[in-house]
């Protein structure tokens, strides 16, 4: 049985704990052994951070001390997954880099905030996760991101669909979900999820599904050296 780790907590406003319910659902369905935990200190024990198959951070803005990134980085670089949404894992730390570094972006900008009518493109024959799913509207938060131009982009939108500073610039689609490696560890990242209403839409819960069983399944194919070119992180990597 798969072991995955949900932690939950911050900005209340994208309603983590809901959220966090919605994803500990989807993993038991799946046959994974859940614990779920509303506390950063779930980050501190490094061993046992490494004995999980999927860690799922859902924790939006808030700091996090630079020992437990570390934990988590060098658990994903172990072979463990790494897979989130929304602001609860790209909008998680926004002092530390590191953080930045392994989940593969950053927020900055919802530009016509909650309520903006936008389409989400699948990148066909990009990847198996996103086979079968054809391109949906949401009316949600249209996240604008900065991105590792490593990532392997699945689904994108296109800005800009509301008004504002980037609109005199040309237009750019922007990922929606993507995966990325770190390490022996595997990343998937949607950034759809403002709330929980969203996560129930039943093409964005079937993405969030196959991301998850992805990622975890990472684990059983990383190599038995688990920590040759370990990187543990910049020494000024926030402030």
């Amino acid at each position: 049985m798969k072991k995955a780790l949900i932690v939950w907590g911050g900005w209340d406003g994208h309603q983590p704990k809901e959220v966090a319910e919605i994803f500990r659902g989807q993993l038991v369905e799946e046959g994974f052994e859940v614990e779920v935990s509303n506390t950063l200190e779930s980050f501190a024990d490094g061993e046992k951070l490494k004995g999980l198959d999927l860690i799922i951070p859902v924790w939006t803005m808030d700091r996090i001390s630079q020992e437990w990134v570390n934990n988590v980085s060098a658990a994903v670089q172990s072979g463990v997954g790494l897979a989130g949404c929304h602001g609860g894992m790209c909008d998680a730390f926004r002092e530390n880099t590191d953080w930045q570094f392994m989940t593969g972006g950053q927020w900055i900008a919802h530009p016509g905030n909650d309520g903006t009518e936008y389409t989400v493109n699948i990148k066909y024959n990009s990847s198996p996760l996103v086979e079968g799913i054809e391109d949906f509207t949401v009316s949600t938060e249209q996240y604008y991101l900065h991105v590792d131009p490593a990532n392997e982009v699945l689904a994108t939108t296109r800005f800009p669909v509301a008004p504002g500073p980037h609109s005199p610039n040309k237009t750019v689609d922007m990922p929606v979900v993507w995966t990325k490696r770190w390490g022996h560890g595997r990343v998937y990242y949607n950034s759809l999820g403002h709330q929980a209403n969203i996560m129930e839409i039943p093409v964005v819960k079937e993405l969030m599904r196959r991301g998850f069983n992805w990622c975890a399944e990472g684990k059983a194919l990383a190599p038995s050296d688990l920590n040759a070119g370990a990187y543990t992180g910049m020494a000024d990597n926030q402030l």
